[in-house]
């Protein structure tokens, strides 16, 4: 029988070794409780609602839907896009929150007061700063707000259709078109609930300031004083968004977002019967979402997750990784049942470069993978000198015969 080489022998005992040290143990124990052995209940589904979705905004793990990947109108939920692309255009440098935007004429005739639609408030042919006519945009809902802001972010609400959708596709929403900034009902506007709950999870991760806007309860534009539509924004303390939206085509639309200590959770409904019932059943949704489920990060980006034998390099051995963070949501009390395991080349060669795939992590529980990320190595291994290539590709051979 061959003998396997020492120093092979030690790089299997590590690799293996350090893959079964990495198993997930709870940051804060608790004891077992009695429900934590029961199944989790249904979700309680929108009766009168066309689609619907719960999102955990950590780990972007649908946890409850319906129709997720159904085209809707998504109404004034529109506007959370346009949000997002002005603030990127600001972070951009390309904008910025003290600019003058007008009240152009086309805007307030298309989305103003003598309109059906919502709307902001602002005076025609006067200008405000941006970021009070983004507030106008966000907390009333304001169709003309939309509409000005599109024209002096892009030139045009054309223009900025495109960036919308330039945008979208980089969220990961790929089930979606926009024409224009507001909503309202026009050919090829479309979205999906899944569509808008990455939407929400971007503007609430990305542009967090942005996103604060949405918990504003009321704005004034000079005499008038306007609600948010939002409701729950009374209703619910960890509420803090998002929007809402109202068609004849689309029905009641509502976008929400909740944060219970570190936890927060994204709904969408498209498509309810009422004012009421759209917020009745997004609360529903977000109150069984924090009830029975938890998010929990498993591997931080660029921290060293396993090791790898390296053959013909300076360095016998690389340091793997995940570059972003790898984060589930599971049911509660179920962290400490996690398995992850790592599939990684038996053989790996130098050069390594810093960044490159070398496998991938998985994380299962009850036999089913929840989450998975690439393997990277988190640091260059240069190829080894001419001698050191020759021992190595030495015990390759032997290691083959």
């Amino acid at each position: 029988m061959k003998k396997v080489p020492a120093a092979l022998a030690a790089a299997l005992v590590a690799v293996f070794g350090l893959a079964l040290a990495q198993t997930p143990a709870p940051s804060a124990p608790r004891p077992a409780a009695l429900s934590d052995a029961l199944p989790i209940p249904p979700p309680p589904a929108p009766a009168t609602a066309a689609a619907w979705i719960l999102m955990d905004a950590a780990s972007g793990q649908v946890l409850a839907g319906d129709n997720i990947h159904a085209r809707r109108e998504p109404a004034s939920i529109t506007k959370v896009l346009t949000s997002y692309v002005i603030a990127a255009e600001m972070a951009a440098g390309k904008v910025k929150a003290d600019d003058q935007v007008m009240m152009s004429e086309h805007a307030w005739r298309t989305g103003g007061a003598g309109t059906e639609g919502s709307y902001s408030g602002f005076p025609v042919n006067q200008t405000a700063p941006l970021v009070e006519m983004e507030k106008g945009m966000v907390v009333q809902s304001g169709n003309d707000a939309a509409i000005a802001l599109a024209e002096h972010v892009a030139g045009s609400e054309q223009a900025f259709a495109a960036l919308m959708n330039a945008y979208a596709q980089r969220i990961g929403m790929k089930n979606s078109h926009f024409v224009n900034p507001h909503g309202l009902s026009a050919e090829g506007h479309y979205s999906t609930a899944y569509d808008l709950a990455l939407l929400g999870r971007a503007l609430a991760r990305d542009f967090p300031v942005a996103y604060s806007y949405n918990k504003i309860k009321e704005f004034t534009v000079g005499p008038i004083t306007q609600p948010n539509r939002n409701v729950l924004l009374w209703r619910d303390p960890s509420v803090d968004g998002i929007k809402t939206g109202h068609t004849a085509n689309a029905g009641y639309c509502l976008m929400a977002s909740a944060k219970r200590g570190d936890q927060r959770l994204i709904s969408v409904v498209l498509g309810d019967s009422s004012e009421n019932q759209r917020a009745v059943d997004s609360q529903a949704l977000l109150n069984w979402g924090f009830r029975f489920y938890e998010t929990h990060q498993l591997y931080a980006a660029g921290k060293e997750v396993a090791k790898q034998k390296v053959w013909k390099g300076k360095a016998g051995e690389v340091r793997l990784g995940v570059a972003e963070p790898l984060l589930v949501s599971l049911p509660r009390g179920k962290y400490a049942q996690l398995k992850p395991t790592m599939d990684v080349p038996k053989t790996l060669v130098a050069p390594i470069a810093k960044g490159q795939r070398i496998g991938t992590v998985k994380v299962a529980l009850d036999g089913k993978v929840i989450a998975q990320r690439p393997l990277v190595a988190i640091e260059a291994v240069e190829q080894g000198g001419f001698f050191k290539r020759l021992w190595d590709e030495f015990w390759m051979w032997w290691d083959s015969v």
